[in-house]
């Protein structure tokens, strides 16, 4: 089976932003350019960064991101680069535009997935979320990578907005030939950190009534599935990827994360200076990492408290899981 991003126990992904320029503007996008920066980083940059990662770790995972990545000229060479640096994966993550006749420009075996983002089962869900035509460009996409012999998989970032439409998917899936599902919880930040919190957060009791049927349901159909347990009974133990997995969100002014959470602040633990990558001054995400907190996440308690209930006597009704470590179903 081919390999792609793994969201579990000591994985190592490099999810490597090569931009933030984007043709859709999603109403939960989480690029902050204040923030990431508004470069579009050179070929030579995007090697010299890759080539830390790839000497850094034995085996990793990329992950080719924006902004929306194919719309960076030079994707095919850093497919190309990263595939010669002996990467275990690569993958991009793209909306379904496919710019620069990506998928004319390498071949199938030069790429593990090209993991595509639908957020509804219908035209009028996902437009209204992600931009009016994305929908059907999406699948258009999707069909011409399978037709043309690349894997693909697909990325839904549920919120109340579209949890109805979930159900739905399986079948969608199935009848596109993807092979892969990401099932992603909405986090605040970016855009979706600047509007009202409880009119995109599903509620606990709905999260765990619906996603794991649906996860079943689609590797019943024989895909496979990974999706973020997100909530942990009191008693579950609580484990942060910070600490057990190797994670590294990089953007094109330099910063490189360690919990995706924390984008929105200059709470990075490293970053690239003269292309050497080194460790960012205290205080940073990597000293809340060692925090232990009742309410599981720190940095879910930090900057979106609404996801938490909590008993009469104060104490949390269950613990918040870490987005980075999710249960997997296979067909």
């Amino acid at each position: 089976m081919k390999k792609t991003v793994s969201f579990s126990k000591n994985a190592c992904n490099v999810f490597f932003h090569i931009l933030t320029s984007c043709n859709l503007s999603c109403a939960h996008c989480y690029i902050n350019r204040e923030q990431h920066g508004d470069q579009t980083l050179p070929l030579a940059t995007i090697e010299t960064w890759l080539r830390v990662f790839a000497n850094k770790k034995e085996v990793a995972n990329v992950i080719f991101l924006g902004g929306e990545p194919t719309l960076h000229p030079d994707l095919s060479r850093a497919i190309k680069a990263a595939r010669t640096m002996g990467f275990k994966s690569i993958t991009v993550d793209t909306n379904g535009y496919l710019f620069h006749d990506i998928l004319e420009r390498i071949d199938p075996f030069e790429i593990d997935f090209f993991s595509f983002s639908l957020d509804g089962a219908t035209p009028e869900t996902n437009d209204r979320i992600r931009g009016q035509g994305s929908f059907d460009t999406c699948v258009d996409g999707i069909r011409r990578a399978v037709a043309a012999g690349f894997h693909t998989s697909l990325i839904y970032t549920v919120s109340t907005d579209n949890l109805d439409e979930l159900k739905k998917m399986p079948a969608l899936l199935e009848n596109l030939g993807v092979e892969r599902f990401f099932i992603q919880v909405i986090g605040l930040r970016g855009k979706s950190a600047r509007g009202t919190h409880t009119k995109t957060q599903v509620a606990a009791l709905d999260w765990l009534n619906i996603i794991p049927a649906v996860a079943a349901e689609t590797a019943r159909r024989g895909l496979t599935v990974t999706y973020p347990k997100v909530f942990l009974a009191p008693e579950e133990p609580f484990e942060c990827a910070g600490l057990v997995a190797d994670n590294y969100f990089i953007f094109p002014n330099g910063r490189v994360y360690r919990c995706p959470l924390c984008e929105d602040y200059p709470l990075h633990s490293l970053l690239f200076e003269d292309d050497r990558l080194k460790a960012a001054a205290p205080i940073n995400e990597a000293d809340l990492f060692l925090l232990n907190i009742s309410e599981g996440c720190v940095m879910n308690k930090l900057v979106q408290p609404e996801n938490i209930a909590y008993r009469q006597d104060g104490t949390p009704e269950y613990k918040v899981a870490c987005c980075l470590l999710k249960e997997e179903i296979k067909p």
